[in-house]
């Protein structure tokens, strides 16, 4: 009985040391994988494949494992296909997602890193798996979309070009020069270190608006730099046009009566008291 006691013991410890051993062999080949693509394939490509090898490699000893604990693989298979039926069936909405990842992997509309806009959620790409695709927005929240909400509807991807083109809508009053302000306009574009040189600034009178002459004012900068490169060039376009003089006009609200109409009277009421009733001066008149 103690030789069949020792026995089983050591069936259960090597069972044991081949599942040890095979996730320190699948952490390191993981990582052999991964620094031998490092340069060689993009970060999505890189993180699928490194997953990839950790698992078939933790498969390989996981099998053998149970092959040194006595139980037969055929029998272990069968089950395992049953079950993957069996939750085929179950999972019809997690096997659409594993195939619009795979859909994802081959397109490759964005990579790991970039930032994407999805149904009015923007963020960076930090992880695209089978199932989803995770974000972090800018406001550092983690965002989960399934693989096939991104087949089924527009995605944006904000970062898969090194510059993007800013538009900034300018309103100048109607008494102002409109080339002036153009000149202007392409001058600061010039010498400001957010714009690119290339491609170069353009400036377009969109509209006439209510109480202004609508302008677009557009020009390129690097894409890793559209928020702090949009609020300054705001900042610098309020400052130019106030050191130039120009007027940024906002909407009035005037009274007119006709030019054959007499002037008319206007009188402001206070509140008539106990303290003030009777009082001649509580009237005046405009």
């Amino acid at each position: 009985m103690q030789f069949f006691g020792a026995v089983a013991w050591s069936k259960w410890i090597s069972t044991l040391f081949l599942l040890v051993l095979g996730i320190v062999l699948a952490s390191f080949a993981a990582r052999g994988i991964s620094r031998f693509m490092e340069d060689r394939a993009s970060r999505h490509h890189t993180v699928m494949v490194r997953r990839l090898v950790f698992y078939l490699v933790l498969a390989i000893f996981f099998f053998a494992a149970l092959r040194e604990a006595g139980f037969s693989l055929d029998v272990v298979l069968g089950a395992a296909g049953i079950l993957t039926v069996a939750i085929g069936f179950a999972s019809q909405t997690s096997a659409s997602n594993m195939i619009s990842g795979l859909f994802l992997l081959v397109e490759k509309p964005f990579e790991i890193g970039n930032f994407i806009e999805v149904e009015g959620t923007i963020g960076e790409v930090v992880s695209i798996d089978m199932l989803s695709v995770k974000l972090r927005t800018p406001d550092n929240l983690y965002v989960r979309i399934p693989n096939e909400t991104l087949i089924k509807t527009r995605v944006v991807n904000r970062s898969r070009f090194p510059i993007r083109r800013m538009d900034l809508t300018v309103g100048i009053a109607y008494a102002e020069d409109v080339a002036r302000v153009e000149n202007l306009l392409l001058d600061l574009a010039r010498q400001s270190s957010v714009s690119l040189e290339e491609p170069k600034a353009f400036v377009l009178v969109t509209g006439f608006g209510p109480s202004s002459i609508d302008m677009q004012f557009s020009f390129w900068l690097p894409s890793d730099r559209v928020l702090q490169g949009r609020s300054q060039m705001m900042v610098a376009v309020k400052k130019m046009l106030d050191e130039e003089g120009i007027e940024i006009p906002f909407p009035h609200t005037s009274i007119y009566a006709g030019s054959h109409s007499e002037p008319f009277r206007v009188e402001l009421l206070r509140p008539e008291t106990e303290t003030n009733k009777g009082d001649p001066d509580a009237y005046q008149n405009g």
